[in-house]
């Protein structure tokens, strides 16, 4: 069987890098001889994945911010396409990645009409955006959803997709996080000191954003609260440079970590972090957080007042229950001073941080169970069969 695998970004990255170690896994289990191609990254490859290409750095999040990613994304995936036009896998995997993945889809139904597509972590729009015009498109070509959250399912179940819910892929991966005093036994911590995890991005713009912002705020929490510790761990090693040189420029003292996101969770207090997957990993470790969200100036004005962009919330925990958990700065609202202010009132008032710990647990309830990728491989693996047999 061959099995290919589109996704982008850091975090597609390690979700299909999930994925593709429970496919082999339960295809060994099943006698099942499997072969995954995929367009992804390092831990796709690390996983066992054939990388066709490497689209793990070439993402952003923003309107203005995507422009110099669209000829370096529309050659791969040409190269691509060509590829499996010649090489037609069994079955074709989208993996969230919207903006990309809901076009190749369209290509593969054209071209190769008799190659089933499932789609898995649908694209987010459902929430914020439910008549768009790109929930008709991803409806036309999945002829499968593996959803992650029940409302998710019940949606696309309601226009007329097959769907199976299998929960959350994130809960496998936090359920094998170190404990905090394990972790800041290996990091050198003492037990005792407060640790803030800091988080600025897993892509280059979000970095030039935030990043400076966020050092000139751990300047003045370091005044107000000088035993403090930051840890940052470093999404992909060609960020290294630059975020030593931003530190550096901020005459702070941080510990930079290549990689090592969870332990640096585990090990945390508090986060501050940018808006993205890292919300939920911080929060299935019960780690209170402050969420910012910043793009350029030009993407925010087009996103206001031409395409009328409004949404309730921007972190994953708090859009799962549709309710305020964690404080979200968005924009002009990210200013040293409110970071500085959240922070502070998140670190130390005792009777905020239970708040959010039972607001947590409330998302909790709604992801599932642990055994999350397996059952997502299972159910690719028997809708393959399946076809096969039609």
């Amino acid at each position: 069987m061959r099995i290919f695998i589109s996704t982008g970004e850091v975090s597609g990255d390690l979700q299909g890098a999930m994925l593709v170690e429970a496919l082999y896994r339960q295809a060994e289990n099943q006698g099942i001889p499997l072969e995954i191609l995929a367009l992804g990254g390092e831990l796709m490859a690390a996983a066992g994945a054939k990388l066709l290409g490497n689209t793990a750095a070439i993402s952003s999040i923003g309107i203005v911010e995507s422009l110099p990613f669209i000829i370096p994304t529309w050659l791969m995936q040409r190269r691509v396409k060509a590829y499996l036009q010649d090489n037609p896998p069994d079955l074709f995997i989208l993996l969230d990645y919207m903006g990309p993945n809901v076009p190749f889809g369209q290509y593969v139904r054209k071209k190769l009409p008799q190659v089933p597509i499932i789609y898995y972590i649908a694209p987010q729009s459902w929430v914020w955006s439910p008549n768009d015009k790109t929930i008709q498109e991803f409806t036309e070509i999945t002829d499968l959803l593996l959803a992650i959250f029940p409302e998710e399912a019940r949606f696309f179940a309601e226009k007329g997709v097959k769907v199976k819910w299998v929960g959350h892929p994130l809960l496998d991966r936090m359920a094998k996080a170190p404990s905090r005093e394990a972790t800041r036994q290996a990091l050198g911590l003492d037990p005792e000191q407060p640790v803030i995890a800091l988080f600025p991005a897993s892509r280059y713009q979000e970095l030039k954003f935030h990043l400076p912002l966020i050092c000139r705020a751990a300047q003045k929490l370091q005044e107000k609260v000088p035993d403090l510790h930051f840890l940052l761990p470093i999404s992909l090693s060609e960020y290294r440079s630059i975020v030593e040189e931003v530190v550096k420029q901020h005459q702070l003292s941080i510990t930079l970590l290549d990689g090592r996101a969870i332990e640096v969770m585990a090990a945390a207090d508090f986060a501050i972090a940018k808006s993205g997957t890292v919300n939920l990993e911080l929060a299935l470790l019960n780690v209170p957080q402050l969420v910012l969200c910043l793009v350029s100036p030009l993407t925010m004005w087009i996103a206001r007042h031409i395409l009328k962009f409004s949404i309730p919330f921007m972190s994953p925990p708090n859009l799962i229950v549709m309710e305020n958990i964690i404080p979200e700065l968005l924009q002009e609202e990210a200013t040293v001073e409110r970071i500085v202010q959240e922070s502070l009132d998140l670190l130390l008032n005792t009777e905020r941080r239970q708040k959010i710990l039972v607001g947590y647990q409330k998302m909790r309830t709604l992801l599932g169970d642990v055994g999350v990728c397996d059952r997502a491989a299972n159910e690719i693996l028997a809708f393959q069969g399946s076809s096969r047999q039609i």
